[in-house]
C-alpha cells in the first residue's frame, strides 16, 4: 500500500497534513504503508514520523532538516569537501563578533545572507564597512523576533548569471538565469533575470554531473541547486552556492510541467523498488 501527503499524487491511501501535526491515525497510516510520498511542504515532523515508521520516503529530506538554513548547507557543503564559495557562517551576532574579534575580516566586496529567505529577499551584496554595518543591523532586528543565523560569502563574479539545476528523481535539468540589469545584484526570475536553456551546454553539463554526485553522495531526490562558475588557472569551475528545497518552476516548464515530471520521477522510485500504487509490495507477494 502505498500512502500519499501529497495533495498532487493519487496514491492507495491519501491524507492531507497541511496546517497540522501528525496525529495517531497519520501515524498508523504509515506503519501500515510500504511507501510514503511527502509533499514538498512537509514539516520535519512529518518527515521524521515517516521515516521512523516506514521504510520507504520520497522525498528524501534528511539532509534539508539536518542541515537546516543556508548556515546549515555551508557546513554541508564543507563536510562533503564540495566546491563553492570561501564562506564564513554564524549562528548569530555574538558568535560573529566573537569570530571577527579574534581574526580579521574578509576583504570586500562580500555576499551577505540571512539564514532563510528565497529569491535573493535575504541576500546583500557588501561593498564597505557602511553596508555590512546596515546588514549587521538587519540581522539584529530578526534576532529579535526569534531568527537568528547568517553567512558571509566571498563574492564570486559570474557576469551576472548562476546555473539552477532542478532534480527531480534521478531526472536533472539545467538552466541559467541571466540579469540583463547590470546595476541589479542577484538572478533570481524574480527580480527580473530571464531563464536561457541552451548557453554554454559544456558548462550546463559540467553543473549537472556535479550536482548528480553530489545527490547520490547525499541522498537528495528532490531540490533545485544553483550553481556559480568560477575562472581559474584550470579552466572555469561550478561552485554550488545554495540548495533550494522550494524553487519556482517556470524553468521546468511551469506547474503542470513540473507535477508530471513529479508523478513519472515517484512512479519510477517506487517501481526500483518493486512498488507501485495499487500494487502490494514483492516482499509481501513474495
Amino acid at each position: 500500500m502505498i500512502l500519499s501527503f501529497h495533495p498532487c499524487y493519487e496514491a492507495d491511501a491519501n491524507i492531507i497534513c497541511a496546517g497540522r501535526e501528525p496525529d495517531a491515525g497519520d501515524i498508523a497510516a504509515m506503519r501500515a504503508a510500504d511507501a510514503v510520498i511527502l509533499p514538498q511542504g512537509c514539516r520535519e515532523s512529518l518527515y521524521r514520523l515517516s521515516r521512523a515508521h516506514c521504510r520507504h520516503v520520497f522525498p528524501d529530506y534528511a539532509m534539508r532538516f539536518r542541515y537546516p538554513g543556508k548556515t546549515g548547507q555551508a557546513r554541508l557543503f564543507r563536510e562533503m569537501a564540495v566546491p563553492h564559495p570561501q564562506t564564513w557562517v554564524f549562528d548569530d551576532l555574538s558568535h560573529y563578533h566573537h569570530c571577527s574579534g579574534n581574526e580579521p575580516l574578509p576583504a570586500f566586496p562580500l555576499v551577505f545572507k540571512l539564514d532563510w529567505g528565497g529569491e535573493g529577499e535575504t541576500v546583500a551584496l557588501i561593498r564597505s564597512h557602511a553596508d555590512l554595518e546596515r546588514a549587521l543591523a538587519t540581522a539584529a532586528a530578526y534576532e529579535r523576533s526569534g531568527q537568528r543565523g547568517f553567512i558571509l560569502q566571498a563574492f564570486v563574479p559570474t557576469f551576472n548569471r548562476s546555473l539552477r539545476v532542478v532534480v527531480i528523481g534521478d531526472d536533472l535539468t539545467a538552466y541559467w538565469r541571466i540579469q540583463d540589469q547590470a546595476a541589479l545584484f542577484g538572478t533570481s526570475v524574480a527580480h527580473g533575470a530571464r531563464i536561457d536553456h541552451h548557453a554554454d551546454p559544456l558548462l550546463r553539463e559540467q553543473g549537472i554531473n556535479l550536482t548528480r554526485d553530489f545527490c547520490r553522495r547525499a541522498a537528495i531526490n528532490l531540490a533545485g541547486f544553483d550553481l556559480l562558475f568560477e575562472a581559474g588557472p584550470g579552466g572555469v569551475n561550478a561552485l554550488f552556492l545554495e540548495i533550494n528545497y522550494f524553487f519556482g518552476r517556470t524553468g521546468v516548464g511551469g506547474s503542470a510541467t513540473f507535477y508530471a515530471r513529479l508523478q513519472s520521477a515517484i512512479d519510477a522510485w517506487l517501481a526500483q523498488r518493486g512498488l507501485a500504487v495499487g500494487k502490494q509490495s514483492t516482499e509481501e507477494t513474495a
